[in-house]
Formats: structure tokens, C-alpha cells, sequence
């Protein structure tokens, strides 16, 4: 459950985190930088690209947010995805999230790699060894694949991308009123509900 500020007071939630890759061609051992990857990728000068990331680094910093995209490891994201399905399996997927997200842009771990996950993991309280088990294995493997399926069919293609209640959709970073107006709609939504049935 996570509280969010907007306009009209305050939200409780219920946030579920679900994959998505941005770039399903990228290696799980890229050798160069975030930037450099962008830069071929995207066709654009890498100058241009080390100074798209330098504009990132100081709007998180306005936040809050401590970033070294110079030093992320570029990687597959798709063994993290599957650590973050195995945390939601044990009520701690948004700590998880977060730890990932600190290791990743912050520390410059490799999170592709099962052992460095389950450090990762069990910095947050989970189990290492159910961790490298679940990796090994590979059981989390199509809950991933339900996650891009559902995304294809609701056209997503970027990120952050919202769903509200299965039904609104918000792309893009937004005001924070953006997301709260749709909650309202969803809440609104079941309220009428009951009475519509009647």
C-alpha cells in the first residue's frame, strides 16, 4: 500500500509493479556504458546522449535522488523481473523495487546477475538461496511473459505507464493530480457500480 499527495488530500493504493522491457535486444554483458548503448541504438551523437543523462541526474537530484547513470550497468533486465515477482509472491515487492532501483542507478550492480540479486534480496528480507533457486529454475519465468503479453495488448509502449483498475491508462511522467483524477474516476467507477447492477 502506498499514500499518495495530491491536490484533493490524500490516496491509499495498492501498487503492483509489472515488467516491461524497454530494450529486449540488449545483452546480458554489454561492454560500454548506458550511454554508449543509447547512442548506437538510438542513432544519436554520444555527446548528445551523455548530455540527455546529465539532464536526468539533475532533475532526480531536485527529488531526492541520488543517480550515477555513468556507472549504471547497461543489462537484460528480464532475471530482475522474475526477482520481482518472486518478492511480490512474499509481500515485498515495493521494497524490492527500491532496493533495485538504488542498486541499479545509484551503485552500479549488475542486475542480471543471480547472485548479485540475491543480495539484493535479501537486503529487503527474502531468502538468498530461494532466490538463486527460483533463477535457476526459471519459475517465474511466465508470470514475466503474462506481464509484456499484457502490455502488448494495451499498446504500451514506453515507460512509466499507469493502469488504473484495469481501465484508465496514463503515459508518461504526469502531475501527480493527472494519477489522482483517475483514481477518483476508478473509485467513483466502483462506487456506481452496485448501483448500476440494481
Amino acid at each position: 500500500m502506498r499514500r499518495y499527495r495530491a491536490s484533493g488530500g490524500e490516496l491509499d493504493v495498492d501498487v503492483t509493479y509489472r515488467s516491461f522491457l524497454l530494450a529486449p535486444d540488449t545483452p546480458e554483458d554489454f561492454e560500454g556504458t548506458s550511454a554508449e548503448f543509447l547512442a548506437d541504438r538510438k542513432g544519436m551523437p554520444l555527446a548528445q546522449v551523455q548530455q540527455m543523462q546529465a539532464q536526468i541526474t539533475q532533475l532526480a537530484a531536485a527529488e531526492g535522488l541520488e543517480y550515477h547513470l555513468d556507472t549504471a550497468v547497461h543489462t537484460v533486465t528480464i532475471p530482475a523481473h522474475q526477482v520481482l515477482h518472486l518478492a511480490a509472491a512474499h509481500g515485498k515487492q515495493l521494497e524490492m523495487v527500491e532496493r533495485m532501483f538504488r542498486a541499479h542507478f545509484t551503485e552500479g550492480v549488475h542486475v542480471a546477475k543471480p547472485d548479485q540479486l540475491a543480495d539484493l534480496a535479501a537486503d529487503v528480507g527474502l531468502d538468498r538461496e530461494e532466490v538463486l533457486a527460483a533463477l535457476a529454475d526459471g519459475r517465474y519465468l511466465d508470470a514475466v511473459e503474462q506481464d509484456f503479453a499484457k502490455a502488448r495488448a494495451y499498446g504500451i509502449s514506453g515507460v512509466p505507464f499507469f493502469v488504473v483498475d484495469d481501465r484508465y491508462g496514463i503515459s508518461g511522467a504526469q502531475d501527480p493530480d493527472v494519477i489522482a483524477g483517475a483514481l477518483a474516476r476508478a473509485t467513483a467507477d466502483r462506487a456506481d457500480a452496485p448501483a448500476a447492477r440494481a
